[in-house]
């Protein structure tokens, strides 16, 4: 009973329901008109804001878990990941800028896992979040899409977008300078 508990503890279970977002994303987007464009942004903007209270109360009441450490990254990837290839058959993103960004998180993900397995952690970097928030604000100007006061959303998505993007390449050199600098040291 305790290990269920630990594993389905307060911020694995807002993980948990974070990941659940997933299939919302993809009924909404399927006729994304401007009010549910609106709901959809705002369902994602929730579920991103849990990203950052699952980890606070797990560090807050001690209780990272070894669940927790693989379901919130998952969790971030599959949300936003989801919600960029959905936006691609409607128009509101380029598949290859997803795609080089799925495939920067396939590799850091390698690293990390691949250098874990050989005893060196590797950090979440700075940059790597920096990463996320553009990425989060950029999808979330994405998924409204249609104008608000006269503010062309699209393309102030795209913008940040492009934020996201370099900070998705620098980020990713980032994690290979790091892991060849611990290989170095051992």
């Amino acid at each position: 009973m305790n290990k269920y508990r630990d594993i389905f503890n307060l911020p694995n279970s807002i993980t948990l329901a974070r990941i659940s977002v997933v299939p919302f994303l993809f009924f909404l987007l399927m006729s994304p008109g401007p009010f549910l464009s609106l709901v959809l942004a705002v369902l994602f903007v929730l579920a991103s804001i849990t990203d950052f209270l699952d980890g606070f109360i797990a560090r807050k009441y001690n209780m990272i878990t070894t669940m927790g450490k693989f379901l919130d990254p998952l969790a971030d990837k599959l949300i936003v990941n989801s919600a960029m290839i959905l936006m691609i058959p409607i128009d509101r993103i380029d598949a290859w800028i997803v795609v080089i960004i799925i495939i920067r998180d396939l590799v850091v993900d390698g690293i990390r896992s691949i250098a874990s397995s050989e005893g060196i952690y590797i950090q979440a970097s700075t940059l790597g979040k920096q990463k996320t928030l553009a990425q989060i604000i950029a999808v979330t100007a994405l998924i409204i899409h249609y104008p608000i006061l006269g503010i062309n959303v699209h393309l102030v998505g795209t913008i940040i977008l492009y934020v996201a993007f370099f900070l998705t390449i620098y980020s990713g050199i980032d994690y290979l300078i790091k892991l060849y600098q611990s290989v170095e040291k051992q």
